[in-house]
């Protein structure tokens, strides 16, 4: 059988049912090359020793060749299935007739609730991978799309863009597809102890002091309910 367990957001996150569904497989494997990890992995307390696997393992048959024969289980930070990655392993296991058992847990959008933003209000998620030479993909149309229905966008860094490139992108896309960006939401470490959010310019954001892993919302019409909500974040100048 194939697991595919979230860890939720923080080192406290596993649930009960995790817990017992890995306590039941002959191999863990991490999955955690999509995220930069917020706390150490040894502190999840899992006796089972936990296997690093790639993005390509991952994407290959792998996984579903192992759990024909045994218990296998995937650990994904967040919720499951959250990134299409995963989605498809799971087709692919079921279209192999290999059993597969889903194990829910909080995922970045289940925390972004603590900006006080109304959950039901977010348009389509958008990324924003790390620009290189010759390589700069638009994130913005999503974001476009959301506005033109006032609706909120989650906007998902990607790992290891620091917070000063990350702004820089946000504002060279924003100018070229001709989207205002008034004051936006940056998140760090939602879910955690150490969770922080601000409120702001993208001239006052980039003098936060954020590391990864961090995400921005970029705000479509606000109910006076999350403004007030919000205003408990802005930064100070």
């Amino acid at each position: 059988m194939l697991y595919l367990i979230g860890l939720g957001l923080s080192e406290h996150g596993l649930s009960l049912d995790a817990v017992r569904s890995i306590e039941k497989c002959d191999k863990v494997y991490l999955e955690n090359y999509t995220v930069d990890f917020p706390y150490d992995i040894t502190d999840l307390g899992i006796d089972e020793s936990i296997i690093n696997l790639a993005r390509g393992d991952v994407e290959s048959d792998k996984l579903i060749n192992e759990a024909k024969q045994e218990n296998v289980a995937l650990l994904v930070y967040g919720a499951p299935l959250f990134a299409t990655t995963h989605i498809t392993l799971l087709m692919d296991a079921r279209k192999a007739n290999v059993k597969t058992r889903i194990v829910q847990a909080a995922s970045v959008f289940d925390a972004i609730g603590e900006t006080g933003l109304q959950l039901y209000k977010f348009g389509k998620i958008s990324s924003m991978p790390t620009w290189d030479k010759g390589y700069n993909p638009d994130f913005m149309e999503y974001v476009k799309q959301n506005k033109s229905i006032e609706a909120h966008t989650l906007l998902l860094v990607d790992i290891g863009l620091p917070i000063d490139k990350a702004i820089e992108q946000l504002d060279k896309c924003a100018k070229d597809k001709n989207v205002e960006l008034d004051k936006i939401v940056l998140c760090r470490k939602l879910g955690t102890k150490k969770s922080t959010i601000f409120y702001g310019t993208l001239d006052q954001l980039k003098k936060q002091k954020v590391k990864s892993p961090f995400c921005f919302v970029v705000p479509g019409e606000l109910h006076f309910m999350e403004q007030e909500a919000l205003t408990s974040f802005e930064v100070k100048e």
